[in-house]
């Protein structure tokens, strides 16, 4: 059963056609969504938000991407319990949206990073990371200036003790508060990752991990779609 996806194309996007053909790779019907238009496509099972530098990022990093016409449709298709990840500017763009927690401040080192890192899974029974292990080590790259994930020392605890938190960095490259590399929404269905998944799903790039959480995102998908047609 094909998996459709909508993938937002902001105006300094450029990791939505990576995205576009990760996705394609791994079997889904992969669509990209211009900023502009007023709803998703029939049907959707998923969107994700891409990395890149949405309208320049001349504000916050996603501040004004966030008032996106698209972005209303987005946010009541997560209201409605649809699967939303947010890759790097994607990140940024669902925290400025008020879906995700916490903020992204500038790396600690104040200079961009382009690099792969590890990475520990916190937990594997979530729809974005069902295909690893607890602890399972991952290796995918990032690139950023604004990747240093921050929230105040009592909400952090509020989601450690949610299991908001589902991956973290071995070593910490920008500065995130308690590690983080990525964190959910409290109903589980919309998570923010700074480390670029499309950009390490063949081996020959360098690492297949990311193929790990797509591919994740992708069962759900296809899993929801055939609960609604058995109904």
């Amino acid at each position: 059963m094909s998996s459709r996806v909508a993938v937002i194309q902001f105006p300094g996007s450029n990791d939505d056609r990576d995205a576009l053909w990760a996705l394609k790779a791994l079997g889904a019907d992969a669509r990209l969504v211009w900023h502009a238009e007023s709803e998703l496509p029939a049907k959707t099972g998923a969107v994700v938000l891409p990395g890149g530098f949405s309208y320049g990022d001349y504000l916050r990093c996603g501040a004004i991407a966030r008032f996106a016409p698209v972005m209303d449709a987005v946010l009541r298709f997560a209201a409605d319990g649809g699967l939303v990840l947010g890759i790097c500017n994607g990140f940024q763009i669902l925290c400025e949206a008020g879906l995700l927690p916490g903020v992204l401040r500038p790396n600690v080192s104040l200079s961009f990073i382009c690099r792969d890192v590890a990475l520990r899974v916190e937990r594997s029974d979530t729809p974005f990371t069902s295909r690893c292990e607890p602890g399972q080590r991952l290796v995918i790259p990032i690139k950023h200036h604004d990747g240093a994930w921050f929230a105040p020392a009592e909400l952090l605890a509020e989601l450690e003790s949610r299991g908001q938190i589902l991956l973290r960095y071995e070593e910490n490259p920008n500065g995130a508060v308690g590690d983080v590399a990525a964190v959910t929404n409290e109903a589980g269905n919309v998570m923010g990752l700074m480390p670029h998944p499309e950009h390490a799903v063949d081996p020959l790039l360098g690492s297949g991990d990311g193929a790990l959480i797509l591919a994740g995102l992708l069962d759900a998908v296809r899993e929801q779609s055939a609960s609604v047609a058995l109904a």
